[in-house]
């Protein structure tokens, strides 16, 4: 376990708490990391930096309240499903989805009800993961995220907003080329989307919040936004989703996730790897159509399904290395103990 800031100081532990949380998002257990990705959320709106903030402390606040595990509480495991409900919130509920609107006095008492919601629903779906050695993963966001956003529609204090940003390629237009800003902003915009970020600057900035911790982690990233947006474009798929990133966050996921994080890295990992950034792209785009009719974004049920799939089968093939959840730091660390034969990655 890293060492933390100002060891006895509650306060400063809360605060390590916290943006360990942020960093949580993209697998990072680094306040430095979280530092620099709220960072990049302020480059892009303070609005949404605020908001990312406040949903971390909520729901790390909850947890610490409930007494829950204190290990999981100090590695940030609560904040980040929180920090990303209150991000959707915000980006589904504003006219502008780049810088988010300032939240009125309503949707801030929904937030914190959401917010403080993902932390039971964390330990609840940890509960029932824990026999198959899989994390929860952002599933506890994606459950409250839609279940909130389904609500918004039957309150009239809390403003619906329009609902702006395309959620399906079928509001893309079909036959826009493909051109050199496809490609560098659509890599960016892929790592900005995993925190709601429509910047593709920001998105890069993320990036190298990642790095700072990991450096295996953050080319992952890089590796499965750029792999699903050449997926995108050779299967063809509308040039302004692809810019936007759509196709990308959640493969960028599941490229952290499975490319030595949750597997110890190898060559075969690494093609498995491979293989679910392509079903993770594909399944982003069929989940999309599937909830197109009740307008309801995809948030990152993709990557959850898939690389969940993906870490389950694992444990029945024996090339692949699973690395239980309590024992995942980074992949530099996961392949070093592997290599010394330490205790850590473990067969299921």
């Amino acid at each position: 376990m890293q060492t933390r800031w100002v060891p006895g100081n509650p306060v400063a532990a809360f605060g390590d708490h916290v943006l360990r949380g942020i960093g949580q998002v993209v697998f990072q257990n680094n306040p430095v990391s979280g530092l620099i990705i709220l960072a990049a959320l302020f480059f892009n709106s303070w609005i949404y930096g605020v908001i990312c903030l406040l949903g971390a402390v909520v729901a790390t606040a909850t947890a610490r309240v409930l007494k829950a595990d204190d290990g999981l509480i100090e590695n940030g495991l609560y904040g980040f499903n929180g920090a990303l409900v209150g991000l959707s919130l915000v980006a589904f509920t504003s006219a502008d989805f780049r810088t988010g609107a300032i939240p009125s006095a309503h949707m801030l008492v929904y937030i914190i009800f959401a917010a403080a919601m993902t932390s039971v629903v964390f330990s609840a779906i940890g509960s029932i993961l824990q026999p198959y050695k899989v994390a929860a993963l952002t599933m506890p966001f994606v459950l409250v995220g839609w279940l909130f956003l389904f609500a918004v529609l039957k309150f009239s204090n809390i403003e619906a907003g329009p609902l702006s940003k395309p959620v399906s390629p079928d509001d893309y237009v079909a036959t826009a080329v493909y051109v050199l800003p496809t490609w560098y902003m659509g890599i960016g915009n892929a790592i900005g989307q995993i925190f709601f970020q429509d910047n593709w600057i920001a998105g890069y900035l993320i990036l190298a919040g990642i790095a700072v911790n990991s450096r295996i982690s953050a080319a992952m990233a890089l590796l499965g936004a750029a792999f699903a947006a050449l997926v995108a474009v050779v299967f063809g798929g509308p040039e302004g989703a692809i810019r936007d990133g759509l196709f990308g966050y959640n493969a960028a996921l599941t490229a952290i996730a499975l490319g030595g994080f949750f597997l110890v890295l190898t060559w075969q990992s690494f093609l498995y790897t491979l293989f679910g950034i392509v079903l993770t792209t594909w399944l982003w785009a069929s989940v999309a159509i599937f909830l197109e009719p009740i307008g309801m974004p995809v948030l990152t049920s993709a990557f959850v399904l898939v690389t969940w799939l993906m870490l389950i089968g694992a444990h029945g093939f024996g090339a692949l290395r699973p690395v239980a959840p309590a024992d995942a730091i980074t992949p530099e660390a996961n392949t070093q103990r592997y290599r010394l034969g330490a205790s850590g990655p473990e067969r299921g």
